[in-house]
């Protein structure tokens, strides 16, 4: 008899954080592709009871498996991520995507990151509006300025080039968290830093990366939460992982 060998499919899993703006990932969770995506981890800071009636609903509505971690206080967009990134590894997940609960990323695109890590053309994919085909909608004028330099500091410092890096619409291989040079426990890391701190190290270790063209839709309103940076207090956590790690004052 003929036996024909089967490929699992490897298991993909969405962390979104999310801080005073529930309602939005209501949305966020009609959007997804079921078949494209195995968990959606929502970690919430400071979840309201109303909020979070609707996100059930909503999660019960999508079709898809839905994890949600609380947290009585605001811990922080970088500690919200390693919470989900311990639930994803210890469930057994082998890629992760990061996003905005908050309208900012289309759950519609989620395949175009992972695509290129599922059929081993990379490890690391980042989602970029600057390239041919992707979107940027109704950016801020000093964020667009700031967004469009930014990589070229990245380009320059890390040798590798870099169209967006201010994007948190990404998505690597779990596995890549457990090189020794890695280490997300740093109390450091709990805010914004996170996400450059990782950045920054997969590009200077050499992990394969592609950047691939999303959108990104600032909402025509102002809301609260984890997508508002205010400048001078939230751009240093930005800045500050490149030039640490570059010198060697952090590792």
């Amino acid at each position: 008899m003929h036996e024909e060998s089967v490929t699992l499919r490897q298991q993909v899993g969405a962390i979104i954080p999310i801080f005073r703006d529930a309602k939005m990932a209501s949305w966020c969770l009609t959007k997804f592709n079921p078949q494209a995506i195995d968990t959606v981890c929502l970690v919430i800071d400071e979840p309201h009871e109303q909020e979070m009636v609707e996100v059930r609903q909503a999660a019960e509505k999508s079709g898809i498996h839905i994890h949600i971690i609380k947290n009585r206080t605001r811990s922080g967009i970088g500690a919200s991520i390693k919470q989900g990134l311990e639930y994803l590894h210890a469930t057994g997940h082998e890629i992760v995507v990061i996003m905005a609960g908050n309208g900012k990323d289309d759950p519609a695109e989620l395949e175009k990151l992972t695509e290129p890590i599922l059929s081993a053309r990379s490890d690391y994919v980042q989602g970029s509006r600057y390239l041919s085909r992707g979107l940027g909608v109704r950016t801020p004028l000093t964020r667009s300025i700031f967004n469009r330099l930014y990589p070229a500091v990245w380009t320059i410092v890390t040798h590798k080039r870099c169209t967006d890096v201010t994007n948190g619409f990404r998505a690597y291989k779990l596995s890549i968290l457990e090189d020794p040079e890695i280490n997300l426990q740093q109390k450091w890391l709990d805010g914004y830093s996170l996400e450059y701190y990782l950045h920054y190290k997969i590009l200077t270790l050499n992990y394969r990366m592609l950047e691939v063209p999303v959108s990104k839709t600032y909402s025509s309103r102002r809301r609260g939460g984890y997508s508002r940076i205010q400048p001078l207090k939230d751009w240093w956590p930005i800045i500050s992982p490149l030039m640490l790690l570059s010198t060697g004052v952090r590792k």
